[in-house]
């Protein structure tokens, strides 16, 4: 009796050892894998090419004096409209010493040449209304007394404009006042009350005053890749995604394109210019960074698959998909069109009622419940 008992555990446990390798065996074992099946469909086939920009004026003037003082008044700010020919701030005078010395001297001199012209014309007016001197030699005193007169004029006013910047015959013209040379928005004035500006020369730009700028004709600009430059031609549609506004783009026509590329980062890229449509009752600023649509090339419902489902050959002349073929998948080839980077556009080999090899199932580990 004991034996057979001996007997039964021996063999209980090795049963258990192997249900044990076989339990472990199976679970070991991998499952083959399930594909998901893909379906040929109609789709909307676009090309494009993104260059990143920023939206800018088309004509951005930088307003500066033309003469050298400090700013007393600033009479605009930015964000305001003004029009050409609008003061934006006034300048007082500092003048310069050797050109105030000159212009003095030549006040005094000029008021010497007046009183000597006085002089004779009074010796002499006498003498010719008693007939003593002729008419015509009585005029010379007569004109060289306006000719000082007027001299003398001058060189007050030349004096008036190193000192003040401004003179009596001149005054709804003054220099003194900085006027807007464009009609459009102020965007920024950089300058304050009581700063020092230099006026713009042959040598210096000058300090600027005010940048106005006209907002409704605004540009993107932005720079393309050489690989997608060389398909790229003016008065392609462009549509702008500005970063700064949600849920809205902008339409625009591409207008400009570098001859030459610049190097950045190790790589080539050429400038674009596009006007910008401004859509009514929507606001654009000045430097909103933005990206750029450029269409390259289009198909409109076409048979198209995703690019997953197909594999190209190694030197790129041919390609083909997996379909099913009863409970197995056959290697077939297909011509191929346009693509986005999503889907291709299929010219052949294969219906919209084909089964395509898709990706492999993935099966989602269910967690405990808690």
């Amino acid at each position: 009796m004991k034996r057979i008992l001996k007997y039964l555990l021996i063999l209980l446990l090795v049963c258990v050892v192997l249900w044990s390798f076989w339990f472990l065996y199976q679970k070991s074992a991998k499952k083959p894998d399930e594909f998901n099946v893909e379906k040929p469909r109609r789709e909307n086939i676009v090309k494009k090419t993104v260059a990143n920009g920023s939206v800018v004026p088309r004509r951005e003037i930088a307003i500066k004096p033309v003469v050298s003082g400090i700013v007393t008044e600033v009479l605009v700010e930015a964000g305001q409209q003004v029009k050409q020919g609008d003061v934006l701030a006034r300048i007082q005078v500092v003048p310069d010493m050797l050109s105030l010395s000159n212009a003095e001297n030549r006040v005094r001199t000029s008021e010497i040449g007046v009183q000597n012209a006085q002089m004779n014309f009074d010796r002499n007016k006498p003498l010719a209304d008693k007939g003593v001197i002729s008419a015509a030699e009585m005029q010379t005193f007569d004109i060289a007394l306006r000719n000082a007169k007027q001299e003398l004029d001058a060189a007050q006013d030349a004096l008036q404009v190193v000192r003040d910047g401004i003179s009596k015959s001149s005054r709804s013209a003054s220099n003194t006042l900085v006027r807007s040379t464009v009609t459009g928005m102020v965007l920024d004035v950089p300058v304050k009350e009581g700063n020092s500006v230099i006026e713009r020369n042959n040598f210096n730009e000058g300090t600027t005053i005010a940048l106005v700028a006209d907002m409704n004709d605004l540009i993107f600009q932005g720079k393309v890749d050489e690989s997608e430059v060389g398909r790229v031609r003016p008065a392609m549609p462009v549509v702008l995604t500005v970063g700064a506004i949600e849920d809205a783009t902008w339409d625009a026509e591409l207008e400009y394109i570098a001859p030459k590329g610049v190097e950045e980062n190790g790589a080539i890229l050429f400038e674009i210019r596009a006007a910008v449509h401004v859509k009514e009752g929507m606001t654009l600023r000045a430097g909103y960074s933005a990206n750029a649509d450029i269409v390259l090339d289009r198909r409109d419902s076409v048979l198209a698959i995703p690019e997953s489902v197909i594999t190209f050959n190694a030197k790129g002349d041919s390609a083909f998909v997996q379909v099913k073929d009863g409970t197995g998948w056959k290697k077939t080839y297909v011509k191929t069109g346009l693509s986005d980077g999503v889907h291709i556009e299929v010219l052949g080999g294969i219906s919209d009622t084909t089964s395509l090899k898709g990706s492999v199932k993935v099966e989602r580990e269910e967690r405990p419940r808690e």
